[in-house]
């Protein structure tokens, strides 16, 4: 999968006080880099705790669910578009049906 873009989750990372996130968000992208989703069930498979939303969005836990990292993945494509990175608490002020 193309993952759109890291550069998003590299800036989240590099702000100190998100430093912790760095190693899971590296995981996550080398992980779906090399993922061959073809549907939701793909990524249910490898990602139990990710919530599937309609419209191809899907919010993955990051760090025990410190943080929300949502996408959304055009299947067809393989591509993955980062959409919103933050906190548990920042995400719950947005609609990720819609961010």
């Amino acid at each position: 999968m193309r993952v759109i873009s890291r550069r998003t989750i590299k800036e989240f990372w590099e702000k100190k006080q998100f430093a912790d996130a760095e190693e899971p968000l590296r995981t996550w992208y080398a992980e779906a880099r090399s993922a061959a989703w073809t549907s939701w069930l793909d990524i249910r498979d490898k990602y139990s705790n990710a919530s599937i939303l309609k419209g191809g969005r899907v919010v993955f836990n990051i760090l025990g669910n410190k943080y929300r990292l949502v996408t959304k993945v055009e299947y067809r494509l393989g591509l993955i578009f980062i959409k919103f990175i933050g906190t548990h608490r920042e995400y719950d002020r947005i609609d990720a049906n819609t961010t």
